[in-house]
């Protein structure tokens, strides 16, 4: 798999022009070019890179880094003791395990973090940050489908048993639907949304992804939730957003429907009243504990 300086900078942070200055005054960098003189970076470049992005972070000077054969980098990055550095170290790794299919190794990082830190601050701190890493990839064409498919089974699984261990408790009368529409197959969020549901105390009727409007519509007619709750991610290339909030809005009146997700943080239009948008984590939180 190669990369290009774009996916390089999307996924390390670092500026397509810092990354060509460092290949034209250090050595720890060596592109390849194409036929047509484009340059391109190797798997094994990409995690150097990932890790000298860690370590100049985090202090390290980068003609401090050029001196480093590529084993001192990668254990130099292992010994950052700061929370963050911390944190960035465990994203990277992810990311790098998985383009590998290294699934052992990806599940045994994702334990590590929930056995010290908890799946809510793993989710929030680790997972998600590695899921929008994901992301750049899948836009750029860097990922094949069942690198993604397996890593988030993972993912999923343990969202699952968080669930399940929490002790059953109702705070709240309010009940709540949880689904993704037809054409949306990105579950770990709406998963995570019922997890903090359910930790709160808060029915809700957790319906899973790729939910044809029909069959929403019955289990409303019978189930007869307050609040209807979806997350959308990309929800397909026919998706229409505005038609989809006025299918909702004509077809369900009198029940509130929250959605969150990337497509609602970038609507600008005006949105009918028993709509409502929530379009970050702490809006999240706020929305619950009012409930």
């Amino acid at each position: 798999m190669v990369y290009t300086i774009k996916d390089v900078e999307n996924l390390s942070g670092i500026k397509a022009h810092t990354i060509r200055i460092w290949e034209q005054r250090y050595s720890f960098l060596k592109p390849k070019r194409s036929e047509t003189n484009i340059r391109y970076y190797t798997t094994d470049e990409l995690k150097t890179i990932l890790s000298i992005s860690v370590l100049n972070k985090h202090g390290y000077k980068i003609s401090q880094i050029d001196k480093m054969d590529r084993d001192e980098i990668f254990q130099n990055v292992l010994s950052l003791s700061d929370t963050e550095a911390k944190v960035s170290v465990t994203v990277n790794h992810l990311l790098e395990t998985m383009i590998d299919l290294d699934i052992e190794h990806f599940e045994k990082i994702v334990n590590t973090s929930i056995n010290s830190s908890r799946i809510e601050k793993t989710l929030l701190q680790v997972i998600f940050p590695f899921l929008d890493k994901v992301g750049i990839l899948w836009q750029s064409n860097q990922i094949n489908p069942a690198q993604e498919r397996l890593v988030s089974n993972i993912i999923r699984q343990k969202i699952i048993v968080a669930i399940d261990n929490l002790k059953p408790k109702t705070t709240s009368k309010a009940k709540f639907c949880l689904f993704l529409p037809e054409g949306e197959y990105h579950e770990i969020s709406i998963l995570f949304v019922n997890f903090l549901f359910k930790q709160k105390g808060i029915n809700t009727i957790y319906l899973g992804a790729n939910i044809p409007f029909e069959e929403l519509n019955t289990i409303v007619e019978i189930k007869k939730p307050d609040y209807l709750y979806t997350h959308l991610t990309t929800a397909g290339e026919d998706f229409n957003f505005e038609h989809f909030i006025n299918l909702f809005h004509n077809a369900f009146p009198a029940i509130k429907t929250i959605i969150s997700g990337r497509i609602a943080s970038s609507y600008e239009k005006e949105i009918p009243q028993n709509i409502s948008f929530i379009k970050s984590i702490n809006e999240l939180k706020e929305f619950i504990s009012g409930l």
